[in-house]
């Protein structure tokens, strides 16, 4: 089998990040064109989001701890083979049942695959690196997609997002079934019983993990309605299109400046103190109405979450070197981002888009208190791991 820093394990594991994390570069044009084209309002399209990522994140919490057992190949096949039929089936449906019903079954699916691919990220020689170069690879995934998709979904119809993202999830199927990898680094454990015996995550780890999820959720929050932020505030479909594009682009650099700077700067003061960027950039975009500013703040939110979150990642790896809180990755991502779509939503349709940067900062303000939590006790060294992981040290940056 392929080995994860091979060309081809590379390649594999960047487009199944891509598809699994389609919702962080699609949920403006996902939500847009269920309101635009589908007549659904702000809560009912931010719900059918919401039920997407709510069936990710439970395939996540149910899949992450049970890594170490399952066949990842074949969930990965199977799990992204799944959502691409559930997104084909969706376009040839308009019901509000029907489609609920669909995205919380895609949902499902996307989440099996995607746990198991970040599980098999942890894994490698280097996951902060991966990590790294998975990002790189959906900024430019981004770029495509939010640079084409708006003008063939107003040329073809609402039902052509479906379509296309059906594509994504058949191109990581074909990629997973010829090239996905082996773990790198072997797990040494004496029997089942030993898998199934694993010592619980420690605090520091729950700290982290709760605090990605909220980064999560704020990104989703101001997201998932960038495009009507845009259209309300007066601008021209064309300039929100163009706010879009330089979204995808800004998106390419996070991640590999992350996995440059990895060994230069301190990891845990960038999960601590970072998130306080996504307080300002969403105040930014909710409440401005000059374009320049629009166009930046919130591409630069997507900056904010990807380059913390790429730090947070390999942190997760070296605290909990068997797989499991980074298998977690997409519950982190996703239950944050799943009912953050559902909030604005509310809060669009009964106060106001500047309510959503409010509470934004009250997320915000959580996230550094959860992260603060995890910093002091990695300074301290209370939580440092002892590796089961063969000739494999534990170290921190």
């Amino acid at each position: 089998m392929t080995k994860i820093e091979s060309k081809r394990g590379i390649f594999a594991l960047m487009v199944a990040h891509c598809a699994g994390m389609v919702d962080l570069v699609a949920l403006p044009v996902w939500v847009g064109t269920l309101i635009a084209h589908y007549h659904f309002d702000p809560q009912q399209a931010g719900g059918l989001a919401t039920l997407f990522l709510i069936g990710a994140a439970g395939a996540s919490i149910f899949f992450a701890p049970r890594f170490n057992r399952i066949h990842v190949k074949f969930a990965a096949i199977f799990g992204f083979g799944l959502a691409g039929l559930a997104f084909i089936i969706s376009g040839m449906n308009t019901s509000f049942p029907i489609l609920a019903g669909l995205h919380f079954a895609g949902g499902i699916a996307a989440g099996t695959a995607l746990s198991v691919t970040h599980g098999t990220m942890g894994h490698a020689v280097n996951p902060h690196r991966i990590f790294g170069i998975a990002g790189l690879a959906i900024g430019i995934f981004g770029v495509l997609f939010l640079g084409g998709t708006p003008g063939l979904i107003e040329k073809f119809g609402g039902s052509t997002m479906f379509f296309i993202l059906a594509g994504v999830m058949l191109a990581a199927t074909l990629a997973c079934l010829l090239f996905f990898p082996k773990p790198t680094r072997t797990v040494d454990f004496d029997n089942y019983e030993n898998i199934k015996n694993l010592p619980p995550l420690g605090r520091p780890v729950w700290f982290c993990m709760v605090g990605v999820a909220l980064l999560a959720m704020t990104q989703a929050m101001t997201l998932s309605f960038y495009e009507r932020i845009g259209l309300e505030r007066g601008f021209t479909r064309d300039m929100v299109t163009m706010a879009l594009v330089i979204y995808g682009i800004v998106t390419i650099f996070p991640a590999p400046l992350a996995a440059l700077l990895q060994n230069r700067v301190s990891v845990t003061a960038i999960i601590a103190f970072g998130p306080i960027f996504q307080a300002i950039f969403s105040l930014l975009t909710t409440h401005t109405h000059n374009y320049m500013v629009f166009a930046l703040a919130g591409p630069f939110m997507a900056f904010t979450i990807l380059f913390v979150h790429t730090f947070a990642f390999g942190l997760l790896a070296r605290l909990d070197p068997t797989g499991r809180a980074v298998a977690g990755t997409p519950a982190m991502l996703m239950v944050g981002a799943a009912i953050a779509p559902f909030i604005s939503g509310t809060l669009v349709k009964f106060i106001s888009f500047e309510a959503i940067g409010y509470a934004c900062c009250v997320a915000v303000a959580a996230q550094v208190y959860l992260f603060s939590q995890t910093r002091k006790a990695v300074l301290s060294g209370t939580a440092l791991p002892k590796s089961v992981i063969k000739d494999e040290p534990v170290p921190f940056a």
